[in-house]
């Protein structure tokens, strides 16, 4: 039975809920946005590396490559998608 519990999902949840507390923390407490920004862009880092390892399985395959060239596919189409509509909707008014 111990074999069938997964034990790192549900680490990996709790830990998710814990980043979840300590970033709604952030506008509860109204702390400075020097500070704040530096919690939220920390707890989201480390909250990317929980999804991509617990939930993702990206450790788990043979192959890396092709995970890694996907996951590098996904960050270029995020980052054209973000860029391109603050180009649209900001930097292309005159």
């Amino acid at each position: 039975m111990k074999k069938l519990f997964p034990v790192h999902h549900v680490m990996g949840y709790v830990f998710s809920l814990i980043l979840s507390v300590v970033a709604l923390s952030v506008i509860l407490w109204d702390m400075p946005l020097a500070v704040g920004m530096t919690i939220l862009l920390v707890c989201a880092a480390i909250q990317m590396g929980v999804q991509l390892f617990m939930f993702m399985h990206i450790g788990e395959t043979g192959s890396k490559t092709s995970l890694y060239t996907n996951i590098a596919y996904a960050l270029f189409v995020g980052l054209v998608t973000v860029f391109g509509t603050l180009f649209t909707m900001i930097w292309g008014y005159q």
